[in-house]
């Protein structure tokens, strides 16, 4: 039987309006931002081991923007480096312009308990984290505290706010497509005080991300 949802990631235009909102609404730019001005120089500084190439892979880079912060810091540590660099977006547009513990994992478990059994793979830095404890290779996790303002998910017919959720869920349209009771279920659970908090009649969704180091087996 065929899914009544479309996959936002079909839609080039939604997905990147959406994800250009998502941004405007989040303080995970800064989040990063400041990690990588003041945590990741001293990570890069004891990487290379003296090899005249580096490989980097982004995935979900968007713009580049990120990235290139990094490998700027990259090039401050390793001047004299080569970066072998590949990219993995799902935006077209934002591709060819490229030339944890957080609520996302509540959200993931929703969607595939709900709805998505399609080939769709939901990971979080816990997942990894636990896998990397088990094969007994040595890590180190950062949490960077974000959040992101989703209000406007629960006020009916409001234009950002069903962009929003079309976002979380990754969905074009969720809102028009998903049955009452899903719709319903999901902004229940954005609720929960392990998704979201509110703050002066605001309700912010918890946006933390995890950054994960891992030690190489020499």
């Amino acid at each position: 039987m065929a899914s009544p949802f479309k996959s936002l990631l079909e839609d080039d235009r939604k997905y990147l309006k959406s994800f250009q909102l998502f941004r405007e609404r989040s303080s995970e730019q800064q989040c990063m931002q400041n990690f990588i001005r003041l945590i990741l120089p001293d990570i890069l500084a004891s990487i290379g081991n003296g090899n005249g190439c580096l490989n980097v892979m982004g995935v979900g880079s968007g713009a580049g923007n990120v990235d290139l912060e990094m490998f700027s810091q990259l090039r401050l540590k390793h001047p004299g480096v080569s970066v072998h660099n590949e990219v993995v977006e799902p935006s077209s547009e934002m591709l060819e312009n490229y030339k944890g513990k957080s609520a996302w994992g509540k959200l993931w478990t929703f969607k595939a308990q709900r709805y998505q059994k399609t080939v769709s793979y939901f990971v979080t830095t816990s997942d990894v984290k636990s896998y990397l404890d088990a094969m007994g290779i040595k890590s180190t996790c950062y949490e960077l505290p974000s959040q992101m303002d989703i209000t406007e998910c629960f006020q009916e017919g409001d234009e950002k706010g069903e962009l929003l959720l079309d976002f979380l869920m990754e969905v074009s349209d969720f809102s028009k497509s998903a049955p009452p009771h899903l719709r319903s279920g999901l902004l229940e659970l954005l609720r929960q005080p392990d998704c979201s908090t509110e703050v002066d009649g605001r309700v912010l969704f918890n946006n933390n991300l995890g950054v994960l180091v891992i030690e190489p087996d020499h």
